[in-house]
């Protein structure tokens, strides 16, 4: 097995586990984009036919609205229910604490909103993105969405901060990403971030700043893929 045959491997494991151990009849569910995402819709819309389910689910990205709609499941959205009972998503990296780096794919402002207004936060991913301390194997630093009439600013305002901005170019595209809220993202490396707290506050108290790509105390439990084939739970810790 090739090592990209067996990341996917781990992604449709962990995928598989998170959505049948929380899954349920009834349910208000956000979705998340991402590759990993894709096996958990996938693996929804088996559980919702096989059963004749009435689930709903709101996206957080055109991506994820198009796996809603391919996986005949039925698509709603946040205004219509401001309330989910869980919200599943993959992260770029999951510290021990259950702290996220999420942006990698440019929708971390949707995917937040999202989190938040779920009751349970549900993060699949592979065992790459496991870490002691964010920052350790996440290395192009944290997405943070930015107004593109503050770009430069906000960018100097990073460096003062400590932080190396670097503002995200189009692949195939001139000029920057441009996010599904018309918005440029900016990847701020921080190297190892031990009080992701408090980072978090200081970048979004810069004016021009709309969100950052640090999920803090969201997320409830991480269903990470290993490469023997099992999948570790690492669940949010009582305080």
């Amino acid at each position: 097995m090739g090592n990209n045959e067996l990341i996917e491997k781990c992604k449709k494991e962990a995928a598989k586990l998170a959505v049948d151990e929380n899954i349920k009849n009834g349910m208000k569910i956000g979705i998340g984009s991402g590759s990993t995402v894709v096996f958990a819709v996938q693996r929804l819309g088996e559980i919702v036919k096989q059963n004749n389910w009435d689930v709903i689910c709101v996206p957080t990205s055109h991506q994820s609205e198009h796996l809603i709609i391919e996986n005949g499941l039925k698509l709603t959205t946040l205004n219509l229910n401001p309330e989910l009972d869980i919200d599943i998503d993959g992260a770029d990296e999951v510290d021990s604490n259950l702290n996220l780096i999420k942006g990698g794919g440019g929708c971390l402002l949707q995917e937040k909103i999202a989190a938040y207004f779920s009751k349970k936060l549900i993060i699949i991913a592979d065992f790459r993105k496991k870490s002691q301390f964010l920052g350790e194997n996440w290395k192009t630093g944290i997405p943070i969405e930015v107004v593109p009439g503050a770009c430069i600013p906000v960018m100097k305002e990073i460096e003062k901060l400590g932080g190396h901005p670097t503002l995200r170019m189009g692949v195939a595209k001139a000029g920057p990403v441009v996010t599904d809220n018309g918005n440029f993202i900016v990847d701020a490396d921080f190297h190892i971030i031990k009080e992701p707290a408090n980072l978090d506050q200081k970048l979004r108290d810069i004016a021009g700043v709309i969100d950052t790509g640090l999920f803090v105390n969201m997320a409830s439990i991480a269903y990470i893929g290993n490469k023997d084939g099992t999948v570790e739970k690492i669940e949010k810790k009582l305080k």
